[in-house]
């Protein structure tokens, strides 16, 4: 079940990322709330998972999918630039996540 709770805060770690564009520096309210919801459901599920899982563990896979997923919604949502470079590097990441869900106990 801890992994299942790493997941989901994994995606509400892209919502907070993503949603943090969408406040305009917090001068939006709806976009706001929505995001420091994101945050807290994040955090806390995130302290769910630890309980059974090692802290490197879950916190690198936490920022990994974080990362990976807000990476992939810039570049579709946002219109960031979709390098060859940056695809590899999100490979590479998604790649150190795997590997940590399979070394972890």
């Amino acid at each position: 079940m801890a992994w299942v709770y790493l997941a989901f805060a994994g995606l509400f770690e892209i919502g907070w990322a993503i949603g943090l564009k969408y406040t305009e520096g917090f001068t939006r309210l709806v976009p706001s709330l929505l995001t420091a919801l994101s945050m807290i459901a994040s955090v806390l599920l995130l302290g769910l998972a630890l309980k059974t899982l090692p802290v490197g563990t879950g916190y690198a896979v936490w920022t990994g999918i974080g990362t990976v997923g807000t990476a992939i919604l810039g570049i579709v949502l946002l219109g960031e630039p979709a390098t060859l470079m940056r695809l590899a590097c999100i490979g590479l990441i998604v790649a150190g996540i795997l590997g940590l869900k399979f070394a972890a106990p």
